[in-house]
């Protein structure tokens, strides 16, 4: 049985920004555990319910790193972040 490759990672504009201000290392590490989980099952957050002209949200919470990131997943199954949060 071959292996699932990881999806792709991209971010909104919104996502990139908030990303820039990040400095704390805590924050990146646990962002960064949670875009690796994402990767691995792009399923793995629970549904947002959309629209016909908005995709469907999906909301990743780690509750161990105290991070939540929101994205939905294309067509291609790239997964593109729309916003990070801390919890």
């Amino acid at each position: 049985m071959p292996a699932r490759r990881r999806a792709q990672i991209a971010f909104s504009d919104s996502a990139a920004k908030q990303l820039e201000t990040l400095t704390d290392e805590q924050q990146i590490h646990a962002l960064d555990r949670a875009l690796v989980a994402i990767s691995v099952d792009p399923d793995i957050g629970d549904p947002i319910p959309g629209n016909a002209t908005h995709p469907e949200l999906r909301a990743y919470a780690d509750g161990f790193e105290h991070v939540r990131v929101l994205y939905f997943v294309t067509a291609l199954r790239t997964v593109v972040v729309v916003a990070y949060l801390e919890v």
